[in-house]
């Protein structure tokens, strides 16, 4: 289209982009390249999500031999975050969670390198979980208190180590046996079967 008649809206139009600076009409043709590029998207996302679906799939089974491993000994479960999740869940339905809040807090404990955050952190987690009258006492007997009391004196990363095994013993022969047959956990083991059934019935 050309008009070189005085008014025409085709000249106006071609003076207005001949008068706007080149800057602009780089941005302009960025622009465009930008737009052709989100045109494309959708294919992109399709490609994106089927990735994503199998991706879920695969933690989906792994999930569900996990959930299928707690039971085979107390040392799966607490091997796997979400089983010690699970198991906490648990333990609060039976206002015993200190004894799990304790265990873990000890094994962070020995991670501590630190011997100003050592000491600090046991007599913390010494005032919260062992001491008698403590705010969320874990049931060990008095012998076992005193030894981790005078442990205190020179704490090392062991100093909790014989309190923490009489918890695990406990949590492993009286709590850790509701778990398996509680209705949390029994639903669990029949969601991980049937995803493990339907993926046999579809390979």
């Amino acid at each position: 289209m050309s008009c070189w008649m005085p008014g025409c809206p085709a000249l106006n139009m071609c003076r207005s982009l001949a008068a706007l600076p080149i800057t602009c009409l780089e941005r302009a043709k960025d622009l465009k390249t930008h737009l052709g590029i989100l045109l494309h998207k959708p294919e992109l996302g399709h490609r994106t999500g089927s990735s994503s679906k199998l991706q879920l799939g695969s933690r989906q089974r792994d999930s569900s031999r996990e959930v299928l491993e707690w039971r085979e000994s107390f040392d799966q479960l607490l091997k796997s975050k979400s089983g010690v999740n699970a198991f906490h869940t648990f333990l609060k339905t039976e206002f015993s969670e200190e004894n799990l809040d304790f265990w873990l807090a000890c094994e962070d404990f020995k991670k501590t390198r630190s011997k100003t955050k050592l000491a600090s952190k046991a007599n913390r987690i010494f005032e919260e979980f062992v001491q008698s009258e403590a705010p969320r006492e874990v049931n060990i007997d008095h012998e076992t208190r005193e030894i981790t009391r005078k442990n205190l004196s020179g704490a090392t990363s062991a100093c909790f180590n014989e309190a923490q095994a009489k918890t695990r013993t406990l949590m492993e022969k009286d709590s850790y046996p509701r778990f398996l047959k509680s209705a949390s956990y029994q639903d669990m083991t029949k969601q991980a079967t049937s995803r493990g059934t339907s993926k046999r019935s579809h390979t």
